[in-house]
């Protein structure tokens, strides 16, 4: 077992460093970071939202605005649209490809960014959000993986990463949206940063 253990170690590793290499992915951080720190400017919030494991990342990335990320701020207006009885009574009222749409309509007003988190790309229910949050004049942005699925170029700003499986997806998912939170202070907070 160590082997494959350490296989799967290198896995990570290896679509990480395709990533970083990516000078498209590396300018896309930049701008996302920059437009959601306009848009905090703005007065607007960050709406996210995602299944499973991806459901756990928005809930993640919207504490870290809410909360702190490394060093004490105000502040910032997120929010994960995960609440267990919201996703259940939209569910069982009008079906479960309509939970974050019907989130984006209850909180969404234009100016906001939403972001869909989708590591296959297909998922019904973020389809149909990025589409009302387009329709609304929120800017947009989806986290695909594999090819990028149905949503492929539908939003605003996208970061496609081509990993085979759910897990590595998320792992890079996750570690670009903890770096846009990262832009996002160093725009908002450059004190923060000072080296």
């Amino acid at each position: 077992m160590f082997e494959e253990i350490k296989n799967s170690y290198e896995d990570a590793l290896s679509l990480m460093q395709i990533v970083c290499n990516d000078e498209s992915v590396l300018k896309e951080t930049v701008e996302v970071a920059r437009a959601i720190a306009r848009c905090f400017q703005n007065g607007n919030k960050v709406l996210i939202f995602g299944n499973g494991g991806s459901c756990t990342d928005a809930m993640h990335f919207a504490e870290e605005l809410t909360g702190r990320y490394r060093q004490h701020r105000k502040a910032l207006p997120a929010i994960s649209l995960s609440d267990p009885a919201h996703l259940t009574c939209v569910a069982n009222d009008y079906g479960f490809e309509y939970v974050f749409e019907r989130g984006i309509s209850a909180y969404g007003k234009a100016g906001d960014f939403a972001i869909g988190l989708s590591t296959s790309g297909n998922s019904e229910n973020i389809i149909k959000a990025i589409n009302l949050a387009k329709d609304k004049q929120l800017i947009t942005m989806a986290m695909l993986g594999k090819d990028g699925g149905k949503l492929k170029g539908i939003a605003d700003h996208e970061f496609i990463i081509g990993g085979e499986t759910s897990d590595r997806i998320q792992e890079i998912h996750m570690m670009i949206l903890h770096i846009i939170i990262e832009g996002i202070e160093r725009t908002l907070f450059p004190k923060l940063y000072k080296e």
